[in-house]
C-alpha cells in the first residue's frame, strides 16, 4: 500500500504543540477571562478610591441612633437626616471660617496662574543663557519636603509682619514650581510660525504672551487654576503654624474644633468633611473639560 502524500500544511504542523491549534471558542473564551479580569481590578480601584468619601457622605447623614463603626459599615442611613449639617454651623463659625478659605484659595489660584505662566513662558519660548540648568534646578527642588524649610518661611513670614494674617498663609503658595512645569510643557506646544508672524507684526515678548501664549494654553491654565486652588484649600500645616487668631482661621483648621468639642460624635467632623470637600468638587465639574485637555497637552511635550 502506498503511503498517503503529506501536504505542505501539514508538514509545517507536524510535531508542534496543540496549542496552535485552538478553535475560536477558545479565543472567545480568553477573551472573556481578560475582560472580566481587567473590570475586576478597576472595580477594586474604583472601591478603594471612592470608598472612604462615600462612608464619610453616610456618615455625615446618619440619625444620632445609629451606629457609625458598625461592622461590616452600613452605607445606606436607616434614618438620613441633615442636622449634623446644621449642627456644624452652630458649633463654628462655618461662614467665617469658608471665606478665610475662599481668600487664601482664591489668592493662590490668581497668583499660580499669573507667575506661573510668565515663568513657564520665558522658560519654553525665550532663548537665555542657563535657562535649562534653571529649569532642572526647580524641577530637582520638588523633592525638598515643605517641613525642612518650614522654620525658615516662618522667620521671614514673621519678619514681614505676615504672622495671624491671611496674607502670610497664601504667600508661600503663591507661585509653585509644579505649576511652572505644566504651563511651560503647554507653552512648548505652540506653533514657532505663529510666534514668528507676531514679531514681524512689531508684537514684543509681552505682547506675545498676553495676546498668543496665554489664550493658546487655557487647557494647561485650567489645571494650574484647579490643582492651584486645591492646594490653597486643603492646606493644613501651614496655616495651623502662622495663624493665632480663631478670626482668621481657614476651613482645614476650623474644622478641628469639631473633633475636639465633640470626640465621640464622628458624624459632625463627617459633615464638617463633605462642606469642605465641595467647593473643590464644584470647581472641578466647572472647569472638567478645560483640566483633561490641559493635562493632554502636558503630556504631548517632554
Amino acid at each position: 500500500m502506498s503511503a498517503v502524500k503529506q501536504t505542505p500544511q501539514a508538514e509545517r504542523h507536524r510535531g508542534k504543540p496543540a496549542r496552535f491549534n485552538r478553535g475560536p471558542g477558545q479565543s472567545v473564551a480568553r477573551y472573556v477571562r481578560g475582560v472580566i479580569v481587567r473590570y475586576a481590578l478597576l472595580l477594586l480601584v474604583l472601591i478603594i478610591a471612592i470608598g472612604p468619601f462615600v462612608w464619610q457622605v453616610s456618615t455625615s447623614l446618619k440619625g444620632p441612633l445609629e451606629n457609625v463603626s458598625a461592622m461590616p459599615p452600613q452605607f445606606i442611613p436607616q434614618d438620613p437626616t441633615f442636622a449634623n449639617y446644621r449642627s456644624v454651623g452652630e458649633t463654628i463659625p462655618l461662614f467665617r471660617y469658608l471665606m478665610n478659605s475662599t481668600i487664601v484659595a482664591g489668592a493662590v489660584m490668581v497668583g499660580n496662574c499669573l507667575f506661573a505662566s510668565m515663568a513657564g513662558y520665558a522658560l519654553a519660548r525665550m532663548r537665555f543663557k542657563g535657562r535649562n540648568s534653571l529649569f532642572a534646578l526647580m524641577i530637582a527642588s520638588m523633592i525638598i519636603p515643605f517641613e525642612v524649610i518650614m522654620i525658615s518661611v516662618f522667620m521671614v513670614a514673621r519678619d514681614l509682619g505676615l504672622v495671624n494674617t491671611l496674607a502670610g498663609v497664601a504667600l508661600p503658595s503663591l507661585v509653585g514650581i509644579l505649576s511652572i512645569f505644566i504651563m511651560r510643557q503647554g507653552f512648548l506646544s505652540l506653533s514657532k510660525e505663529v510666534e514668528e508672524a507676531a514679531y514681524i507684526d512689531g508684537a514684543g515678548d509681552w505682547r506675545t504672551f498676553w495676546r498668543i501664549g496665554l489664550p493658546s494654553v487655557k487647557g494647561s491654565m485650567a489645571v494650574v487654576a484647579i490643582l492651584s486652588f486645591m492646594n490653597g484649600w486643603d492646606d493644613f500645616l501651614w496655616p495651623l503654624i502662622i495663624l493665632r487668631d480663631p478670626e482668621v482661621f481657614t476651613l482645614t483648621v476650623g474644622l478641628v474644633f469639631l473633633e475636639n468639642a465633640f470626640t465621640a460624635d464622628q458624624r459632625l467632623v463627617a459633615a464638617g468633611t463633605i462642606i469642605a470637600i465641595l467647593p473643590v468638587l464644584v470647581l472641578f465639574a466647572v472647569f472638567q473639560k478645560h483640566f483633561f485637555k490641559g493635562v493632554g497637552h502636558s503630556a504631548v511635550k517632554g
